[in-house]
């Protein structure tokens, strides 16, 4: 049984004009147990869309998504989601932060001190926990995110541009990081991304998206041994493949515009 499976999602936003714009359009795929999968596709075609659905923030027109084999509703709790934007509490500290998931959920504070530790040594940032964002760097502000979702949801976690508006090495390193913390916890990760290289990098199998209306256009099983090596043959040859079939959906896309 899949971890995840999203079956026949559509969804629709008023236009301004009186009608609607169709943003996806019958997406369905499967995440299994313990993969680390991520989406690439043009810029504002529906990821994050996706996501919200996903993490039962948004209500799809139509479609179901289903987690271990149960339908996930609108509000549910299953997923942890870690945001595009840095989304820490500025007044509460590191530990704080982390901890502030199992307060909404009523978490006796022994227990929440004694989990909060135990993510804090798996991120690497002990002495660190009673920082505030702005005392930590903008790598262990992200990681302080990661752990922040994992403490409440640790067996999937969906990433919307977990790691932009980051600098090269800072992204390379947490690159690493994730697929560290990813392999020690046995997280089944969902992960959006615009950096094709990242993808590879990182994923055991990449989706590809068309613009709106989205639809899964491609999927790539990265058949590449771990530890990768970023410059590798292999992974370039998958880059150059999924930047491909970027390119031509994007002149489709103007081709459409065009006409």
């Amino acid at each position: 049984m899949p971890k995840l499976s999203v079956r026949g999602l559509y969804k629709s936003y008023p236009n301004g004009n009186g009608g609607v714009t169709r943003v996806l359009d019958d997406i369905s795929f499967d995440v299994h147990d313990a993969e680390f999968l991520s989406i690439v596709g043009p810029s504002g075609c529906g990821k994050t869309t996706l996501l919200k659905i996903i993490a039962g923030l948004m209500e799809p027109d139509s479609g179901e998504v289903y987690i271990d084999g149960t339908r996930a509703k609108m509000g549910h709790s299953k997923v942890g989601y870690i945001f595009q934007q840095e989304s820490l509490f500025p007044w509460r500290t590191v530990r704080q932060n982390i901890e502030f998931g199992l307060e909404v959920k009523g978490v006796s504070p022994q227990e929440r001190r004694r989990l909060s530790g135990e993510i804090i040594s798996l991120i690497r940032m002990e002495g660190l926990e009673d920082n505030l964002p702005h005392e930590v760097s903008g790598g262990q502000a992200r990681k302080t995110e990661m752990a922040r979702s994992l403490i409440t949801s640790p067996d999937l976690l969906v990433s919307d541009e977990g790691l932009s508006n980051l600098d090269a090495q800072t992204r390379n390193y947490l690159q690493e990081e994730f697929l560290r913390i990813w392999k020690e916890t046995g997280s089944t990760i969902l992960f959006v991304s615009h950096n094709v290289d990242e993808a590879v990098f990182m994923s055991d199998r990449i989706l590809v998206m068309s613009n709106i209306p989205a639809k899964m256009i491609g999927e790539f099983a990265v058949d590449l041994p771990r530890p990768r090596e970023r410059a590798s043959t292999g992974c370039l040859e998958y880059r150059a493949k999924i930047l491909e079939m970027l390119r031509i959906e994007q002149e489709k896309a103007l081709a459409r515009q065009g006409g």
